[in-house]
């Protein structure tokens, strides 16, 4: 960070009273007090639980100076909306307001999360396990259609194969605006685009999962490796 964005936000957030009222646990994630640099942004605390790959981190970005709060669900990471904000005392309202709500729907699957479009499809009741077995080609299914996750501008995750152990995933998205899914990879946790299960069914899409996924995660493997 820039010495004099670091020492105003390093001002801005000493003593702050919050942090120390906040639980050392919550839902199962445990509180960390960070105030540290971290590329170009300044963390102030986070809340992780690293066996189940799940985390947020509270902090403030010099880019787009604004404060924010950042969720990692595997492999994934987003900034939650309600939280970003350039006001220091406004983020401490909106984090008394929202975050035990945030923590418990990163951990405890929330029905109410699903807009009431995407509901109509009945994707979490969608019989998938002939086709997404518990684990294929090494990689864990960690994220379920039955408890699919919103992340950002009207998209889903449908289910999550994911390989830590390599920093590898494949996701399916289903976005409301598109009406349509569409498949992600991160190959050693860089994003990577692929356009073969493009679907705008579930009934097109489980033809494109039987006849591509199993090879399209070797791929993923394979490219890890090298």
């Amino acid at each position: 960070m820039k010495p004099d964005i670091l020492e105003k936000i390093q001002q801005e957030t000493a003593d702050w009273a919050y942090v120390d009222e906040l639980p050392a646990e919550l839902y199962g994630l445990t509180l960390s007090k960070l105030y540290q640099e971290a590329g170009d942004t300044f963390e102030l605390f986070s809340y992780v639980n690293e066996e189940k790959h799940l985390g947020l981190v509270a902090y403030y970005h010099q880019e787009t100076k604004e404060y924010k709060l950042k969720i990692r669900r595997g492999l994934t990471e987003f900034c939650l909306m309600q939280f970003i904000t350039a006001s220091f005392g406004e983020y401490e309202q909106h984090l008394r307001k929202y975050l035990d709500g945030a923590v418990h729907d990163l951990v405890i699957y929330n029905p109410n999360a699903i807009s009431y479009v995407t509901r109509e499809l009945n994707i979490t009741e969608w019989d998938y396990r002939d086709i997404l077995p518990e684990e294929l080609e090494g990689f864990e299914l960690y994220i379920r259609p039955a408890q699919m996750v919103r992340v950002l501008n009207g998209s889903y995750i449908v289910f999550d194969y994911s390989d830590f152990s390599i920093e590898s995933n494949f996701i399916i998205y289903y976005n409301e605006f598109r009406n349509e899914f569409f498949g992600e990879a991160r190959i050693r946790n860089i994003p990577e685009m692929n356009y073969t299960f493009d679907s705008k069914s579930l009934v097109e899409l489980e033809d494109k999962l039987r006849a591509h996924m199993a090879h399209r995660l070797r791929e993923i493997r394979r490219r890890a490796a090298q």
